[in-house]
């Protein structure tokens, strides 16, 4: 088996507060990752995390982000999937990464999932309604629902056994900082004798 993994954010903000009383969770926002690290992270949301007005499909900068939202929270799980799930799952996310800017957050949507309706607006979509409709798209349907209406509170309340990290980002960034330094350490004192 094969990990793909999720990470649900918490940053402060006006809109994000919206969205926090909407769904009551603290975590407010869906990242899909490639690798534990985060360095192949996708997600629609805001293209720089300083600019709240214009949002899409983007890779995430985990460096970035701390930048803009230095006590940002994250909860990160891994999600079991094949090896043929999780080349798909990449293969889309190149393709989408491709074509980024005719990808767009669908703010028209957001009533319709208030009103537990579904609703699609083609290549617009939330954080957590992409995640979900690129999931099912391979075989991994989470929720049982129309992805329309998934929300990060789903993501929240469906794993809980395989967290590996939950904190402060600054606090994950420094700590796989500490992994790489350590790892070239090592392998450095490997080459020496």
């Amino acid at each position: 088996m094969e990990k793909i993994y999720i990470a649900l954010v918490d940053t402060p903000g006006f809109f994000a507060g919206i969205i926090r009383l909407a769904i009551q969770r603290e975590y407010i926002h869906v990242v899909l990752a490639m690798d534990e690290r985060l360095e192949e992270a996708y997600s629609v949301g805001r293209r720089n995390p300083f600019i709240p007005w214009f949002a899409g499909f983007e890779k995430e900068n985990k460096r970035k982000i701390c930048s803009a939202f230095p006590t940002a929270k994250y909860r990160i799980y891994s999600l079991e999937c094949t090896k043929e799930q999780k080349e798909g799952i990449a293969e889309t996310l190149k393709e989408c990464y491709k074509n980024r800017f005719r990808f767009h957050y669908c703010i028209l949507g957001l009533p319709s999932i208030l009103l537990q309706k579904p609703f699609y607006q083609k290549r617009h979509y939330t954080c957590s309604s992409f995640i979900a409709r690129l999931l099912s798209a391979h075989g991994m349907d989470l929720f049982h629902k129309h992805f329309s209406l998934v929300t990060p509170a789903d993501f929240y309340d469906y794993k809980k056994d395989d967290i590996i990290f939950e904190g402060a980002l600054s606090d994950f960034i420094e700590k796989d900082r500490m992994a790489n330094v350590q790892y070239h350490v090592t392998r450095g004192a490997l080459y020496e004798g």
